[in-house]
């Protein structure tokens, strides 16, 4: 969360007067003493877009079915496989639902894992974000999320980005929600500019989404680092504070999260949602338009985006039947999750941002007398592309219900792997420290990256 007592600018958001006690401020204004027009003509610099690796992890909150996505099971008793029919797609020997018309026309672009096994059988969000589960012996501080690593140890491309920014909305069901650093300084939290976080954003009583004027933005500016620098406060913040400042003294964030200035024709083709309305009482909103919002940010400089995406807890009765839901959801997600990857594809970006979507498990082979079906640990799905990965195909399978994995049973640990290597990580040989000094591998011992993908 920040809290900021200044204006906040679409295009600069920024602060005049600071108080420790309701102000973390973000990078290097006040502490380099440089002057408006130096920011300036340095994010000028910054602009010159220089190949990074990034990823967008999205989750589907509640955990979607896979037996109904991606291994459908056409044959198996009605019970099991459901009213969807599995469709061809451009690869040859791939099928996927038919209410994914759009995927199914560029599977190329993308890879299926059937067989993701070891989740959790909880409601939480842990696992997707740290491929640990909360039972693990963790070290002092707990098991940090992947962002919070990548920050740790590649830190920002740019000053004026954070390198970890999650796009996640609050839910009220709280393991639904990102976990906090673990054994990692506050300062590699996910930068937040949605949801309750959003409202913070205020200066002076302007918000973040006003501020537009770099004029006053410059008087506020200049304000604030002659006070700053005449009370000696710069010289003790910390790097999170730090970080705040830099932020809010460059356009490159907010301009990046202003989706307004994007082409019209391009935000309708992933489409629209919903900020406020949650699909159900403890999700998350369902809003694809943080899908092109996610990949602004990772041409601004970020390196982790996190996304989390409307509710997939389908046990059936009134107003949750799960086919009900499926016509409903599956159509919009493949719009938007088709979108994204196409425009990545489009701008050059598809060997240097990886995509991932999952979410804590998958659902029982047999539908319930409700009409759903519900939690289940023992195997589930991802879907994977861009990153230079390997695509256009399936990796592992499960048994003719969906139950169990019949063949290559991948771990979340291994996912992450590939992750870390896409980004040009050594899982083999990078270590980060927990409070107490000692040395953790970003993933368990023995866990490589995916040779089908790398």
């Amino acid at each position: 969360m920040l809290k900021i007592l200044a204006p906040s600018d679409r295009s600069h958001p920024f602060c005049d007067g600071v108080s420790r006690r309701n102000f973390l401020k973000i990078g290097g204004l006040g502490a380099a003493g440089l002057s408006l027009p130096q920011l300036l003509a340095l994010e000028a610099k910054a602009g010159i877009r220089k190949s990074h690796k990034s990823v967008i992890l999205i989750y589907l909150v509640g955990g979607p079915p896979h037996q109904d996505m991606f291994d459908l099971k056409p044959d198996a008793p009605r019970e099991i496989a459901g009213p969807h029919k599995p469709i061809g797609t451009n690869v040859p020997g791939i099928q996927i639902c038919e209410l994914f018309p759009r995927m199914a026309k560029m599977m190329d672009k993308f890879t299926i894992i059937r067989s993701l096994v070891g989740a959790q059988n909880d409601h939480d969000a842990f696992q997707c974000y740290t491929g640990h589960s909360r039972t693990e012996l963790a070290p002092p501080g707990g098991w940090a999320p992947f962002g919070s690593l990548v920050s740790q140890v590649q830190g920002p491309v740019d000053p004026a980005t954070p390198a970890f920014v999650s796009m996640c909305y609050e839910c009220t069901h709280g393991p639904y929600n990102e976990p906090g650093t673990g054994m990692l300084n506050v300062a590699h939290s996910g930068f937040r500019p949605v949801g309750p976080s959003r409202s913070d954003l205020v200066l002076k009583g302007m918000t973040y989404d006003r501020l537009a004027d770099r004029s006053r933005l410059q008087a506020s500016v200049d304000q604030f680092r002659r006070d700053v620098d005449a009370s000696g406060q710069m010289q003790g913040v910390d790097t999170f504070t730090r970080q705040a400042m830099g932020l809010l003294t460059s356009s490159k964030l907010a301009e990046a999260l202003d989706l307004s200035k994007e082409d019209p024709r391009l935000a309708a083709r992933y489409g629209r949602g919903d900020e406020v309305k949650r699909i159900d009482e403890n999700g998350a909103p369902r809003v694809p338009q943080s899908f092109l919002a996610a990949r602004r940010l990772v041409e601004a400089g970020a390196r982790v985006v996190t996304v989390n995406y409307s509710k997939w807890d389908w046990h059936g009765g009134p107003g949750n039947d799960i086919f009900s839901r499926e016509r409903e959801d599956f159509p919009i997600f493949d719009q938007a999750i088709t979108a994204l990857v196409e425009d990545l594809h489009q701008r050059g970006l598809d060997k240097d941002v990886s995509v991932l979507v999952w979410g804590e498990f998958g659902r029982t082979p047999r539908i319930s007398a409700q009409v759903g079906r519900d939690h289940w640990p023992r195997v589930a799905m991802a879907l994977l592309a861009g990153g230079g990965m390997r695509c256009g195909q399936v990796i592992g399978s499960t048994d003719r219900q969906g139950g169990e994995a019949n063949s290559r049973p991948v771990t979340f640990q291994e996912v992450f792997a590939t992750l870390y290597h896409n980004l040009g990580i050594d899982v083999n040989s990078t270590t980060v420290v927990d409070a107490k000094g000692r040395p953790h591998y970003l993933v368990d011992h023995g866990a490589q990256p995916i040779r089908e993908l790398v």
